[in-house]
Order: structure tokens, then sequence, then C-alpha cells
């Protein structure tokens, strides 16, 4: 199996659609369809059923998604390391699957001003590991959500974003403004596997245990409501998807946007990723204020009525 296929396999597992992992892969659909067929004989199995709607793993698929993962998470961290060994400058920034930072664009265009000669590695973690591998080693930085064990870390908040609880759109919730945690009582959440960063675990459910589809990522979460009809917590400014529906939580406190490295590690291309990064989003939250200020003066020269 070559991992080009693996990583073809995986985005199709995780979108649940060939269409959406092409795109995601940018690449055509028919190729594609090709490489998944041709990795389903050489294993002898079915992985996937194709249906109209989309496709769904087979007890195989599962099964090797799983063990794909894990290889192409291996053969990154040796490719890695072999850089390293090679005393090539480089920093690996570790975020999650979810696009923690809607600003990562203007953040990687200052960073590499900053450092042309430095060659910055990407690594994607799914919502199992909200350090992004910085405990295991994986990652110098990580631009994630909290909260985490923090121990042996250092955490510099960056931003704040409302939370909302995620919904099917023909929810009769989907219609309300705003809820409250107590009208979820005795709905299916989504949830984290075992051995997730209980923290983690906690904030996302709302403070409680909570019972329903284990998933490890977001296209999961919101397939899991889509098809189950449960509901699970999400960012409000993330756009839901078609057939799905955000409503603001009135009662949670807002998910922090944070960059967080090991605790003593002297490396001068962390320390200027983190205050990069911290830069952008003050001058991102400036800027809100201005035009919210701006917004409130406008609206005061026109009271309702005239």
């Amino acid at each position: 199996m070559e991992l080009r296929t693996l990583r073809y396999f995986v985005a199709v597992a995780e979108e649940l659609h060939f269409g959406r992992a092409a795109v995601r892969l940018h690449m055509s659909q028919p190729p594609l369809s090709r490489a998944v067929k041709q990795l389903e004989t050489a294993v002898g199995a079915v992985l996937l059923v194709r249906s109209p709607a989309g496709v769904t793993l087979t007890a195989a698929g599962a099964v090797l998604l799983d063990e794909a993962r894990a290889l192409l998470e291996r053969a990154a961290l040796a490719q890695e390391r072999v850089a390293a060994a090679a005393g090539t400058p480089a920093i690996t920034v570790g975020v999650l699957g979810d696009g923690a930072d809607a600003g990562l664009s203007r953040l990687a265009a200052v960073f590499r001003r900053r450092h042309p000669g430095v060659e910055v590695r990407v690594r994607e973690a799914d919502l199992t590991d909200p350090t992004c591998g910085l405990h295991a080693g994986r990652v110098d930085v990580a631009l994630t959500r909290g909260p985490f064990q923090e121990t042996g870390l250092s955490v510099r908040a960056l931003r704040t974003d409302a939370v909302g609880v995620l919904l099917r759109a023909d929810d009769p919730l989907a219609r309300c403004a705003s809820l409250h945690l107590a009208e979820l009582a005795g709905r299916r959440w989504f949830s984290f596997p075992p051995g997730t960063d209980p923290l983690w675990q906690s904030y996302w459910g709302g403070g409680q245990h909570r019972e329903g589809p284990v998933v490890r990522a977001v296209v999961e979460c919101r397939q899991a409501v889509l098809w189950n009809g449960t509901v699970g917590m999400t960012l409000v400014d993330h756009a839901p998807g078609p057939g799905l529906a955000v409503v603001p939580l009135s009662d949670m406190p807002p998910s922090p946007l944070v960059a967080a490295w090991s605790t003593g590690d002297a490396n001068p291309l962390v320390r200027s990723f983190v205050r990069v990064a911290a830069g952008i989003h003050r001058n991102r939250d400036q800027k809100r204020e201005g035009e919210q200020e701006r917004g409130r003066g406008r609206s005061g020269a026109q009271p309702c009525g005239t």
C-alpha cells in the first residue's frame, strides 16, 4: 500500500463523500475513485459502501482508517526527524483539524516575511488531541483551543470565540435565537474516544459526561448530527454546512484560541511564532472594536422611527 493511496482513503473516509474528498485533495473525482477501488482490491476487502448520498465505512474500512492514520502519522514524524538531523532550519506547527485559527493565512505570511529561510511544517491533529502532538513531542508549537492539561506546557491566550449548539436544520430548537444547556437535557451528544483529555471533553460536553456517537474530526461531528440528530458544541462563527444550524449557547464560556509550547523550549523560532500570532490577533481585536464603535456611532446618529 502506498502512502499516497492511504491519504486518499483517509480523506474519503473522513468526508464520507468522494466529491468533498476530491476537493480537499485538490484533485478530480475519477482518479480518486480508481485509487480507492485499487486499494480495496489490494487488501481484498470492501472498505466503503457507495450510495447517491455519499459513502459509509464497512467494518474493514473502519479498521483500515485507524491503521492508515497511524501509518501516515509515523511517516510524517520520520520525515520531520530526518530534516532535523540534516540541520534544515525548521519549525513544526500543530493545528486542529477544525481550522482553529481563521487568521492562519495572515500568520503564515507575516512569519514567512520574518523568517524567509525557515521551513514551516504544519501537522493537523484531530479532536482527540487538543495539544496537537505537543505532549508527544511531535510539534514545536500548537495553535489550538483550550482547555486542556497544561502540565509541562506554556500557554498564551490569543482570543476567545462564542460557542453554540450544532443542530440539524429541521430540529425545532434550530429556530431559537439562543439556548441554555438545560434545554438540551436528554439529548444525545457526539463525544470523544476514551483517553481524550478530560478538561477538553468536559468543556465540549457542556460540563457533563455525554453519551452518543464517538467522533474524532469536525466532519464526523457534523455527520453525526446530520444523520443521527445528535447535538454538540461548535464555534458560532463556523459555517455549519448544508442541513445544519448553529444556535448560540448563552450559559457557556467562550472557547479560547491559544498558542502552546513546551515550557523551557529555548527555540527562538517558537518564541517568534507566538509573538507574531499574538500581534495578529491583537490587531484583529482592535480592528473589530473600531468597527463596532463606528457602528454604534452610526446607529446613534439615526434614531429609530426618524
